[in-house]
């Protein structure tokens, strides 16, 4: 347990949950430990299901409080509630009241629930991204040109995607306005 615990640590403490619990990665690490202990494979991985679903009787085992078995037990009741429809069904209600919903109607499975959940988390952070680079392009030069002669100087015949107009000028204000509310409501700087 001790091995198992120290090389988790060392190994994936700066990696990411999905990385640590990549299954091929976690088998590799499994043998390469057993060959260099010589402690087998099966005892490795009840000392890892501990490791991951029973965090918590680490230290009891380590200690001779609570034996491997009875711990590795305890992890796999712990492991199979966290996996069980009704936890994931919880956890989707929390998070997405609407797929949920969906899910209970039988509209919609709770696997494709959790792969459409997915999708749009990945889809909201692309959004969240493209938006902010967008900003991040557009207002910072426009704070800059405050002040100067940029706008005085302004000529419609070397326009390049079109002339501005005072109606381009009236939605850019509208947007700035709409931009310094939301900033205002997220108490940003």
């Amino acid at each position: 347990m001790i091995t198992v615990k120290a090389r988790s640590v060392s190994e994936h403490g700066d990696r990411s949950e999905s990385e640590q619990t990549a299954r091929s990665e976690t088998e590799q690490t499994a043998r390469s430990l057993g060959e260099e202990t010589g402690i087998s494979l099966a005892l490795i991985g009840r000392a890892g299901t501990v490791l991951r679903h029973a965090p918590d009787l680490v230290d009891p085992v380590i200690s001779g409080a609570m034996g491997l078995d009875e711990a590795y037990t305890v992890a796999r009741e712990n492991k199979a509630k966290a996996n069980s429809a009704e936890v994931q069904l919880a956890r989707l209600r929390e998070e997405d009241p609407e797929l949920a919903e969906r899910v209970v109607e039988g509209t919609l499975t709770l696997a494709g629930a959790w792969a459409e959940r997915t999708e749009r988390v990945e889809e909201d952070k692309r959004q969240r991204r493209v938006a902010t680079r967008l900003l991040d392009e557009l207002v910072p030069p426009l704070a800059q040109a405050r002040g100067t002669r940029t706008f005085a100087r302004y000529d419609p015949a070397y326009a390049g995607s079109g002339p501005i107009t005072r109606e381009t000028i009236a939605h850019a204000m509208t947007a700035l306005s709409e931009m310094d509310q939301v900033w205002q409501e997220r108490d940003l700087p």
